[in-house]
């Protein structure tokens, strides 16, 4: 007994680390959710989705996987030849023997790093191909969510989910998972070797693997959490730095530096705080198993090389330098792909808590969708009916009650109403941005949920209050990109509408470089351009949302223009607070909560005497005393 005491004390030992990190396992998997160890996916679920991905390119990692054996032999047969060249030279030193076991150690040398280098490429090539269609495929989903889907997302929500999350999977596709497989073989491998080499000294390896599977079952437990952690506060600083970095001028404005400072400072020191987690996760595994690896080649040698000393078997064998060689690499070769397991687990913990948040996103479904016998519209005249109309954003909280109104094709219709009363409502359900809770809306007769969206988008033309351009020139926000309009129809569109008058001004014409959101045009010229974005699309129905609002009096005389060559393309639905600007509307409806109360020409509502007489006689005394 005295002579295997030293293993039993590294025996005691390792037994002690493993109760106290069982008892603490124990303990946390109690408070789990009181410390927000949520698990909302599972491990084989992510594996599965993502095996979807996998699926179109399973010859390249078979080619991959075929090339992996091959470059396993270094791991499996240079141990065994290091041996045997031990024993040589202990033994007959021949040269031309040890010159052949060189040769063809080098040659095993030679075939692995070759085949590692051709893995490498296909898998990289692979998976970038892996991540290109993941990434389409999120961001073409966030396309097909609804308005009210997508101002539940912060944008900075969104594009973390489509950049950092699918970069995140990068490494997965292209190295964790193929050197996880390697990994199994390496070690099953070197298990089979050890075994017909001396199966007595590698069941006393053996003796360490149970604590190699306890201690890295629990470090998965704990990455999880940590991992997804911080993605959380990886989304909340790019979130904010999203909203704040768009509003920054506010900040300067209202002298706020300090504060957002401060706020910026709390989301970086929570994600400090998560990474001091995830390494400390990371600090306490690698080392446990180093400890395991060290342990076992102590007992190699404290058994191996007593035995060979004092010349007796172990367990029945006999032990030769060669065997002690050959083993301590071996031992190394076990436990080295356990231990880059940490570095795998790192990286393969990173990645699905990034697909986890990716699939989220793939698993909204959208609320606004196309019904199973919607039809496609060639084209469409212009009329609309609301029949009983209800909506709200919110459940119970009811925006429009029961609005119903006819327009004929060609009109000219105005809304008009105290902020809040439903103007901008209508003219998104119109173009079903939202489905409404109750009634019935009709394009040329046909409820507008039997129509394709796409197809009912097709034939409107928005221009809001708000324009928004895109980073690139005047000619691709006009056209959005598309190629099929010449020179000569851009600038035909940019005249119609007056756009031109500040356009040829320019130094590059249509192709002037449009900054961020158009920061470098004035709103009025804003203005003019999303008009000309919209004739050019040549709509069946324009919709205008205070697209007059707070632009300068020279300006709004070239809109004023523009809206009248306008009417004479379609429809034109209008939503205006300055009542001038609709006094020749073929219809003007006025709503108050949610109800429409009045509705005529100017002259009718004028000549009822209601509240639309009382709004325009306001308005009237407010603009003679500006004028004044």
């Amino acid at each position: 007994m005295r002579n295997y005491l030293p293993v039993l004390i590294v025996g005691a030992i390792i037994g002690t680390f493993a109760t106290i990190f069982f008892l603490a396992y124990l303990k946390i998997r109690k408070q789990k959710e009181a410390i927000g160890f949520d698990r909302n996916m599972s491990d084989g679920e992510i594996i599965r989705r993502l095996a979807a991905y996998v699926k179109p390119y399973w010859k390249n990692f078979l080619v991959v996987l075929c090339i992996m054996l091959l470059s396993i032999s270094y791991d499996l047969l240079s141990p065994m030849i290091v041996g045997r060249i031990e024993e040589m030279i202990k033994g007959d030193f021949e040269m031309s023997a040890l010159l052949r076991g060189v040769m063809v150690y080098a040659g095993v040398l030679l075939i692995s790093v070759t085949g590692t280098y051709f893995q490498s490429i296909i898998l990289q090539k692979t998976g970038q191909k892996i991540l290109s269609t993941v990434r389409q495929d999120v961001f073409n989903h966030i396309e097909s969510l609804s308005h009210e889907q997508l101002n539940q997302i912060p944008v900075g929500k969104l594009v973390t989910r489509v950049t950092n999350d699918t970069n995140a999977l990068s490494m997965t596709f292209t190295n964790v998972l193929v050197q996880m497989v390697k990994n199994a073989f390496v070690i099953a491998g070197v298990l089979v070797a050890m075994l017909l080499l001396n199966y007595q000294l590698t069941l006393m390896v053996l003796c360490f693997v149970p604590f190699v599977v306890l201690f890295t079952f629990i470090f998965r437990k704990f990455a999880r959490k940590v991992y997804r952690r911080v993605k959380d506060c990886t989304t909340d600083i790019n979130t904010y730095l999203s909203e704040n970095l768009s509003g920054i001028k506010i900040t300067q404005v209202f002298n706020r530096e300090e504060r957002k400072m401060q706020e910026f400072k709390e989301k970086s020191d929570a994600l400090k705080r998560a990474k001091k987690n995830q390494t400390f996760v990371f600090g306490i595994f690698r080392p446990m198993i180093y400890m395991l690896n060290i342990s076992s080649v102590m007992c190699l040698l404290y058994l191996g090389g007593k035995g060979y000393i004092e010349n007796t078997t172990f367990m029945g064998q006999a032990l030769t330098s060669g065997t002690l060689v050959s083993f301590y690499m071996y031992i190394s070769r076990f436990y080295n792909p356990i231990q880059t397991l940490a570095e795998q687990f790192n990286a393969l913990q990173a990645a699905f808590a990034s697909a986890e948040k990716i699939f989220s996103i793939l698993d909204m479904k959208p609320v606004v969708v196309d019904e199973e016998d919607a039809v496609e519209l060639d084209e469409i005249k212009g009329e609309i009916e609301f029949k009983d109309v209800w909506f709200a954003y919110k459940e119970g909280e009811w925006v429009l009650k029961g609005v119903s109104f006819h327009v004929e094709p060609r009109q000219t219709v105005a809304f008009v109403g105290s902020t809040g009363s439903g103007k901008s409502t209508i003219l998104s359900l119109i173009c079903r941005n939202y489905d409404i809770q109750k009634g019935q809306i009709l394009i040329d007769g046909i409820d507008i949920k039997k129509i394709k969206i796409s197809s009912l988008r097709r034939h409107f033309g928005q221009m809001l209050q708000d324009v928004f351009l895109f980073s690139g020139t005047i000619r691709s926000n006009i056209v959005l990109s598309e190629d099929k309009w010449t020179d000569e129809e851009i600038q035909a569109a940019c005249h119609y509408v007056n756009a031109d008058s500040f356009i040829n001004r320019l130094e590059d014409g249509l192709d002037e470089v449009v900054r961020e959101r158009g920061n470098n045009f004035s709103a009025g010229q804003r203005q003019l351009l999303s008009f000309a974005r919209t004739i050019i699309h040549k709509p069946s129905v324009m919709i205008l949302d205070e697209a007059t609002a707070n632009i300068d009096t020279e300006t709004e005389l070239l809109i004023q223009d523009s809206l009248e060559k306008m009417k004479n393309i379609g429809t034109m639905l209008i939503v205006a607070h300055r009542l001038s600007t609709i006094q020749h509307a073929d219809n003007i409806i006025l709503l108050s909560q949610g109800k429409i109360i009045e509705q005529g020409t100017h002259q009718e509502l004028l000549h009822l005497k209601g509240r639309y007489h009382q709004l325009y006689t306001l308005q009237f005394h407010k603009e003679q005393l500006r004028v004044k």
